[in-house]
């Protein structure tokens, strides 16, 4: 691929309407999702590679950095945000910022809408999923609290910026997924949707293996499963700034939840 040709957008197939799908999962207000279709720019598999390649690269950052505290943590969670927004402004110039839109009053409802819809999933799968088989608890989590409380502000701010990192974490290869099949393998729009929304979402569960001392069916099914939810407020509104926002609603309200008890405890 050539410089021009790697910023030249609308070179793929024209998308008709009859390929997106209805008000119920699509907002219809003209917005699509970037890059896949060369628009506003087309990145090459090779590009695609790279771009995929440093979002693993950030998690290795998140995952292999000594981090005694949440406080020291606060590296490694900014790393896995920086090293693949990085490269994505490497590879597609200006472009890189098409993953991010204004955030109207209306995404803010859709940030709460969507947090409860991944809390009310990971009840109702987790419940299930423990009703057969063993689970682990998230160390992150039932810690919270118990580091202090300049710990615990750091822990505020260090999970908001790692689950930013991890919207990131999956929207790209979300939005590479979507390329390869619309592009390159010539599925339809929605098919290249349905699929890409799938892998991720697996893709994001076995990120999580560590997390639950290698729990296959935690990771991938719950996990994986309240992902769904979570990459639908991108699918949405096509703005990542509303998917961040609901994965940290969601999350800040489980370590808040740790953090009371934690306090009562320790007042008991």
């Amino acid at each position: 691929m050539t410089a021009a040709e790697a910023t030249t957008p609308g070179r793929l197939r024209p998308v008709s309407e009859d390929d997106r799908f209805g008000r119920l999962i699509e907002r219809r207000d003209g917005a699509d999702f970037p890059y896949y279709n060369g628009v506003p720019v087309e990145l090459s598999v090779v590009r695609w590679i790279i771009v995929w390649l440093s979002v693993a690269a950030g998690m290795a950052a998140l995952m292999f950095i000594p981090t005694p505290n949440n406080l020291g943590a606060l590296l490694p969670r900014t790393l896995f945000v920086a090293i693949p927004l990085g490269v994505l402004a490497l590879v597609a110039g200006r472009a890189w910022t098409a993953i991010f839109r204004k955030v109207r009053l209306v995404d803010v409802g859709n940030m709460f809408f969507f947090a409860a819809l991944n809390i009310v999933l990971t009840f109702v799968i987790g419940g299930i999923v423990s009703l057969i088989f063993p689970v682990s608890p998230n160390a992150a989590i039932t810690s919270a609290g118990s580091g202090g409380a300049v710990d615990t502000i750091a822990l505020y701010v260090g999970s908001g910026i790692q689950l930013i990192g991890e919207e990131i974490f999956v929207v790209l290869p979300f939005l590479a997924l979507m390329y390869f099949l619309f592009a390159k393998a010539g599925v339809s729009r929605r098919t290249a949707v349905l699929l890409a929304w799938i892998i991720s979402a697996i893709w994001f569960g076995a990120a999580h293996l560590p997390t639950y001392d290698w729990n296959w069916v935690q990771a991938i099914v719950v996990i994986g499963s309240a992902r769904i939810a979570l990459t639908l407020a991108f699918i949405r509104t096509k703005n990542l700034w509303v998917s961040a926002g609901a994965h940290i609603i969601n999350d800040w309200v489980f370590i808040t939840a740790a953090v009371l008890t934690a306090a009562a405890v320790a007042g008991s």
